[in-house]
């Protein structure tokens, strides 16, 4: 069973980290999962989910409880000894989505001042496949920069901007399409979205 780390930072969009996640354990994967404080006070007032617990038992309790899965394991990004903070624990890699500039600056500076940036440097210097997906909008010199250092050893920049060709007519589809793309990034199979031209193959 692969796994993969996925981290939600304080970004708008929490919802298409929550889908990641659901896509993932839906294709047989384990996830272990980490969000920023930030991250649960934005996915309860974008979608109203609440995952936040008076301990990290209970917090997992919750998440496990939404997917209806016991292969997701809920890490506080304050624990910097969590398994997947260090390099001897293998992944398949790791997706920051959404990705808060904040989030993005401390991963391209290597500053690891929580786990989700120790997470993301290990991942770099491991050589894993690291995606990240930054919310904002514009971009200033600065997020361009620190994008630009990333996407120069590897790291796959991946905002979540959406496409039409496939016709969306709802929210969801729109979210299935960056999910899928995000998916697609990580080689991992799905059939969230109609592709370019493929009712012509």
């Amino acid at each position: 069973m692969k796994s993969y780390v996925v981290a939600l930072s304080g970004a708008s969009g929490a919802v298409l980290g929550v889908r990641l996640v659901r896509e993932l354990l839906a294709s047989g994967c384990k996830v272990y999962i980490c969000l920023s404080r930030q991250a649960f006070f934005i996915l309860n007032t974008e979608a109203g989910i609440d995952w936040a617990g008076s301990s990290t038992a209970e917090s997992e309790e919750k998440i496990r409880a939404h997917f209806g899965s016991d292969n997701i394991y809920y890490f506080s990004d304050t624990d910097l000894a969590a398994p997947f903070s260090s390099g001897s624990f293998i992944t398949g890699g790791m997706f920051v989505v959404p990705c808060s500039m904040k989030t993005l600056s401390g991963i391209a500076h290597g500053y690891a001042s929580n786990l989700i940036e120790r997470a993301a440097d290990v991942t770099i210097k491991e050589g894993r496949k690291l995606i990240i997906a930054p919310r904002e909008m514009p971009f200033s010199a600065i997020h361009l920069e620190n994008m630009l250092k990333l996407a120069r050893i590897g790291v796959t920049v991946a905002p979540p901007v959406p496409a039409f060709y496939q016709g969306p007519e709802h929210i969801e589809d729109i979210i299935s399409f960056i999910v899928g793309k995000l998916l697609d990034s990580a080689g991992v199979k799905n059939n969230l979205f109609k592709r370019w031209n493929q009712e012509k193959r």
